[in-house]
């Protein structure tokens, strides 16, 4: 209280200072914190519950009313009056956004597919899109080039910064653990190396645009069967080895901005509501320090997600109203809710949204397709090449143009992967491009047959999102054959495959090829042979087939994938000699499907009265995925891992290592020289066999591998590797490490795992722990894996 007495003019003016002071902190105090101006904490800190557990779910689906009526899209819409209902998706089409919270100066940011393209779906709110697509994954992994998936990520990049997307729920990097997996054609090999490196090569050419990526699905997500109730269970060793370790090298060497935890069960509880899996291994272990998102729908306990260190749930909403009960039981610990909300704001705050970024709807689509174009080229492999049937030579000026898909070409797969595209280029295209003269009667005898035979009707979702069925193959008969033989220098055959997602492919009809499609090769063979000319067989495909069976017949066979927007003009580029197909598999092609090491456990056994899991998966073969069986157990494939042919020749040379002594590391070196005719690209690939030890391994394994320049005929290139402790060590169940055992290891330099051109050895003195992991994991029951017996 001011006394009564008279105050002199200093103190009144001290008086009213201070008042002033106090209203403006009194105003400051209650101006809210905004994100980006104010630490992310303060923001967090101003939040409300409701406003937390909103963050935390996706916004929902943004989808029209017949669609919302789907079963599988239950509780994914947002409901009138809540948050989420109150952010409208800036982009329609897309797969998802995050709510906005404006008074916090919070924006929505938005998700989309795919793995290959931007899945935009157009006609919502009057937007079309022209979206490039880009060659598959498992066709850019093919390619084995780092700097050529770099510039091929940063072209995508350009697509997803235009058209106002900023986390793309890509790229698909699960093991192809089994060739009839549905979306093998997203992802990238059955090497986790390989895979690893070039999904850094492709997150850390997008993330160059300032959009970011979502790797995806983690983890040992290797089936589309049930896969959302499906009970994978593998043992510590092959799920460090084989389905955890792509992931390890994509996560340290791009830093993707999100990972995407998978829809599957491992070892009996949800990969998103998985602790060990979310945080003791890809944060504690790996440092990985960003955002962790769920698949569309996945898990079902949204507490446990968030405990597990699954930031977002996506796409939400109807966890909402859990989340908000769960804190105030005690359920939800509402830090770990503010933990998980600050992994979403600090994700946000990279975003272009958040930036303000003006998003044109114009991304550079010319520049686009063409290095979509050059990618193609670059990861196609010729598989056969009998008496230099290809590149056509200089007397061919005519083809006859057998296959439904030489006039419907498959650009890429279905579901999440699909893309849709302002054009395409389909064979019959390309060749004419190229200068090719082909069959108009054949082509409409073609286009007829497959418009008449084409199933009627279909799923409304799986025609939207590329998986509508088409015709069976058109028989073709003798006299149609030889007509055509009479008329054209040259016969091309199409093989055509497709998947997606949801449904994992089939023996019959599919991994083999169909009576109509074995007769259809025979006959066009026969009836060109008979008149001194070539068949080239094309197979535009997602995943592995069968070969073996009828592989002897057509002169060549190129292996083109599912290649993009620009696929005929690039399988012309290669059937015309314009590029020299320099691709190597990145996966084994089996003399038959009882070969592959996975048969006797996929898609695993139906679990009856168990209302969480349906399906239980036991992965015995172990660690002996792909190569490492066929090699190790010695079952001789049609085509190797690491296999592909060339125009030209080359020999390999002067194979050098830093030193014969492992302390460390070794550096190496090996000349590489183009003996041919004719330029060309050599892929170089490094394996090392380990002593016998306290483990049972494979013969061989991958360690390095790098792609030449454009070597003209007689000049050579000097590639360098380098082989760490890392590299020579196996994980130890028992131990819970990495553990290198000691004694004699050699080094094979090859053009791939059958084809060795060098070899060399170093010792390792003493067995040497390398790292030490924590012991988490653990399959529920154990697990009678396959084991090398010639290592015991």
């Amino acid at each position: 209280m001011i006394p009564s007495k008279k105050l002199s003019p200093n103190i009144l003016l001290l008086l009213c200072v201070c008042g002033f002071s106090l209203s403006v902190r009194g105003q400051q105090s209650t101006k809210l914190p905004q994100l980006g101006k104010s630490s992310v904490k303060e923001v967090i800190a101003a939040m409300t519950l409701e406003e937390k557990a909103s963050l935390v779910v996706g916004g929902g689906l943004n989808i029209p009313p017949a669609m919302r009526k789907n079963k599988m899209f239950a509780g994914m819409v947002a409901q009138p009056g809540t948050l989420a209902a109150n952010t409208v998706n800036p982009v329609p089409g897309t797969a998802g956004n995050t709510i906005a919270i404006p008074r916090l100066g919070i924006p929505c940011i938005v998700v989309n597919d795919g793995p290959a393209g931007l899945r935009m779906i157009g006609g919502f709110g009057g937007q079309k899109y022209e979206c490039t697509a880009f060659p598959v994954g498992t066709l850019l992994a093919s390619s084995w080039d780092k700097d050529l998936i770099f510039k091929t990520g940063q072209a995508y990049g350009n697509d997803v910064l235009e058209y106002g997307v900023d986390i793309l729920l890509a790229p698909g990097m699960n093991i192809q653990r089994n060739p009839l997996c549905g979306r093998n054609f997203e992802y990238y090999s059955e090497d986790p190396l390989l895979s690893g490196t070039i999904a850094a090569a492709m997150v850390n050419g997008i993330q160059s645009q300032g959009v970011g990526v979502s790797i995806k699905h983690f983890a040992a997500n290797n089936q589309e069967t049930d896969r959302q109730t499906v009970n994978t269970i593998v043992s510590q060793r092959a799920l460090r080895e084989i389905y955890l370790e792509g992931f390890r090298v994509a996560s340290r060497e791009s830093h993707p901005w999100t990972v995407m935890s998978s829809y599957n069960l491992l070892n009996g509880k949800y990969t998103s509501e998985n602790y060990d899996l979310l945080t003791t291994v890809l944060r504690k272990e790996w440092g990985y320090n960003g955002l962790v998102m769920s698949d569309w729908g996945a898990g079902k306990d949204a507490v446990a997600q968030m405990k597990a260190g699954n930031d977002l749930l996506m796409p939400g909403p109807n966890q909402v109203n859990i989340i908000i009960q769960a804190v105030k039981n005690g359920k939800l610990d509402e830090k770990v809710l503010d933990r998980n909300v600050e992994d979403i704001l600090n994700l946000i705050v990279k975003t272009p949204r958040f930036k303000n970024y003006k998003y044109s709807n114009k991304p550079n689509t010319v520049a686009n397709a063409a290095m979509s174009r050059k990618a193609a080229t670059e990861g196609m492999i010729l598989l056969k090449n009998s008496d230099s049937a290809l590149p056509f030579a200089e007397k061919i000026k005519s083809v006859a143009l057998f296959g439904n898909t030489s006039y419907q070409a498959y650009i890429g797969g279905s579901g999440s992967g699909y893309v849709a595209v302002a054009y395409s280029v389909n064979l019959i295209d390309g060749l004419k491009n190229a200068g090719y003269v082909t069959d108009e009667s054949l082509k409409e005898k073609y286009k007829t047959y497959m418009t008449e035979n084409a199933p009627k009707g279909g799923d409304m979702i799986a025609n939207i999102m590329g998986g509508k069925k088409r015709a069976p193959e058109m028989p073709v008969t003798d006299s149609l054959a030889e007509e055509m033989a009479g008329k054209y220098d040259i016969a091309i055959f199409t093989v055509g495959r497709n998947s997606g997602e949801g449904e994992d492919r089939k023996l019959d009809n599919d991994f083999n090829l169909s009576n109509s499609e074995t007769a259809s090769i025979n006959t066009i063979c026969k009836a060109f042979h008979a008149k001194g000319k070539k068949v080239i067989a094309v197979l535009n495909i997602g995943g592995v087939i069968e070969t073996a069976s009828w592989r002897s017949k057509p002169d060549a066979i190129l292996l083109a994938w599912q290649p993009g927007l620009e696929a005929g003009n690039a399988i012309a580029d290669l059937l015309s000699g314009k590029v020299n197909p320099s691709g190597k598999l990145a996966q084994t092609f089996p003399v038959s499907y009882a070969d592959v090491p996975s048969v006797k456990n996929f898609p695993g056994i139906e679990v009856k009265g168990d209302s969480t899991i349906k399906r239980k998966v036991v992965y015995e073969e172990g660690i002996y995925v792909g190569y490492r069986y066929y090699n190790t157990f010695k079952v001789k494939p049609a085509y190797e891992f690491g296999y592909g042919l060339s125009y030209t020749n080359f020999t390999y040379s002067n194979l050098k290592l830093s030193s014969t002594l492992f302390t460390g590391k070794i550096a190496m070196s090996v000349d590489v020289k183009n003996t041919g005719k004719i330029a060309g690209k050599e892929v170089v690939q490094v394996y090392l066999k380990a002593p016998k030890g306290d483990l049972d391994k494979p013969a061989e394994e991958l360690k390095g591998f790098a792609k030449t320049g454009l070597l003209k005929p007689g000049e050579l290139q000097t590639l360098t590797f380098t082989i760490n402790a890392k590299d020579l060590a196996s994980f130890n169940t028992v131990q819970s490490a990495w553990v290198a055992d000691p004694g004699r290891y050699e080094i094979k330099i090859g053009a791939s795992i059958e084809d060795i051109k060098q070899t060399m050895s170093f010792t390792l003195n003493k067995r040497t722990i390398v790292e030490k992991v924590t012991r988490v994991l653990m399959p529920p029951i154990a697990v009678a894996e396959l084991k090398n017996r010639n290592q015991e």
